[in-house]
Formats: structure tokens, sequence, C-alpha cells
């Protein structure tokens, strides 16, 4: 059994609050240190939790590469069972890949394979399509459901604004003040309400 500890948050602000404010519960039972270090490595193999925060989510995943952290993230976090928290961007390279994010690539990562911390995919900051919008251009759901025509691609949960996926071991729930929406390769698109358990993607 895997040691994992995530909590995978959408977005680290909502309208109407400060940073990260609507999931301070959430963290404040999730951990209780953050740890940080001018040398990249030494801080991620001497942590006790990881917090990878918003920004653009090529950037991030460059500097990942660049300073050498895949590995040890994915060694602290999988094999040693240190909690991590990503939020928007961090919690894209949390996962399969960095395939389904939102943001223009103004940088080359070496390769958009991300953490792999969990086997599935998530677009954070998910919007549903406006019947009423004029807006011709392609929807989110449009844009995954593109991503899926590749053959081999993993499922993808649509985390709307204010929503996380908490993950312990090989159990996964749906948390937060929204429902989400997966996206399985051949089939259509389903609904999780709040406390969903969304274990079965960790399979």
């Amino acid at each position: 059994m895997t040691k994992r500890n995530l909590l995978l948050l959408s977005n680290s602000t909502i309208h109407g609050s400060g940073y990260l404010e609507w999931a301070a519960q959430y963290i404040k039972d999730f951990l209780n240190s953050v740890h940080q270090a001018e040398d990249p490595v030494g801080a991620i193999n001497s942590a006790e939790a990881i917090f990878v925060g918003g920004g653009n989510t090529f950037q991030l995943l460059k500097s990942l590469y660049d300073n050498k952290l895949i590995d040890p993230i994915r060694k602290r976090v999988l094999e040693d069972g240190v909690p991590y928290i990503g939020s928007s961007a961090g919690t894209n390279v949390s996962t399969i890949s960095i395939n389904t994010t939102n943001d223009m690539p103004i940088v080359y990562p070496p390769s958009f394979s991300a953490l792999a911390l969990v086997p599935f995919n998530i677009n954070p900051h998910y919007i549903d399509a406006d019947p009423s919008s004029k807006h011709m251009g392609e929807t989110r759901e449009e844009r995954i459901l593109q991503y899926h025509e590749v053959p081999g691609t993993p499922p993808v949960v649509g985390l709307r604004e204010g929503g996380l996926i908490k993950v312990q071991g090989n159990t996964a729930q749906l948390l937060g003040l929204h429902p989400a929406r997966l996206f399985t390769p051949g089939k259509q698109p389903e609904e999780y309400p709040l406390g969903s358990d969304l274990s079965f993607l960790l399979k």
C-alpha cells in the first residue's frame, strides 16, 4: 500500500476571500508545518511537508526538472509518506502529465510528464460552458474530450473553483465547496457530488 498523503486544490483564492482562506481548515487539519531551504533537493529531503502553489504550470514543471526535484518529490511523497499540498499549478504537476492545464506554454519543460503522485489528470479551475454565452471558442469540456482522442490518456477530473481531492494511501475523496466533473476515455462525462469516494481512480 502506498504511503501517499495528498491535498489537491483547484485554486488558492476564490472571489471574496483571501489566499487559501477557503481551504484553511482543510490545510490546518492536514499538516502542522512547512519547511523551506535554499538547496532545493536538500529542502525536499528534509521537509516535513511539501506545498506547491500556483502560477504557470509549464514554468513550474520546467523548474522542477531544472532543479532535479521530480524523483526526490516522488520518493518523499510515495515512499516516505511526506504530506503534499498542491494548489492550481501545484495540483497540475502532481498528476500524470500537464497536458490538461489551462496555461499557455511560455517555456518548454523537458517533458509534459509530471510527478505522477496520482494515476489520473486534473483540470483545476474547471468552468462549465455557459449556454447563454456568445463565445464560440472551445469549452473546457471540449478540450478535455479532444485530449481523450489520444490513445492511452488517463481520466481527467474537472475540479471547479473551491474543489479539492484528499488522497490518503489508496483512498480519495472529493471535498471543498463544489462537485466535480469526471472525464473518462470512451465514456460520457459524469458529475460527482461533494463527499464522493474517488478511490477507484487510484487503481
